[in-house]
């Protein structure tokens, strides 16, 4: 898969949650495949996130895990190297829309505007998280 939509397909919703022990990382995504669910977005709001989102790559393949709260080209980077197959912004900065376009993982940004709307259509972004 390497268009966003394609993951954003997979199941009726992406359940977005934020882990704060690594530990619960693997059961939570086991459950969630168990419930029918496909996709994880694992937030970027804690230590650990990197890590639960590595974890659940190596150890819970049925899932696919992306990262959320990607707030700069860098954490784009670190989440495609931890293992994410997918990341989303809460925003859409100008460094954001150009790391996403070359990143080595779908990247879907976030909007609220229709002047946001129109920069991501104008970087060639279809998709958009409201």
């Amino acid at each position: 898969m390497s268009r966003i939509e394609d993951f954003l397909s997979l199941a009726p919703v992406v359940p977005v949650v934020t882990i704060h022990d690594v530990a619960d990382a693997v059961p939570l995504a086991r459950a969630l495949t168990d419930g029918g669910l496909l996709t994880i977005e694992v937030t970027l709001r804690t230590p650990c996130a990197l890590e639960a989102i590595a974890a659940i790559a190596k150890e819970a393949p049925d899932i696919v895990v992306g990262a959320g709260t990607v707030v700069s080209p860098a954490d784009l980077d670190a989440a495609a190297k931890a293992g994410a197959r997918f990341a989303i912004s809460p925003g859409a900065t100008g460094a954001l829309l150009e790391a996403g376009k070359t990143s080595a993982i779908p990247y879907l940004p976030a909007i609220a505007t229709a002047s946001e709307l129109m920069e991501g259509l104008a970087a060639g972004y279809a998709a958009f998280k409201l």
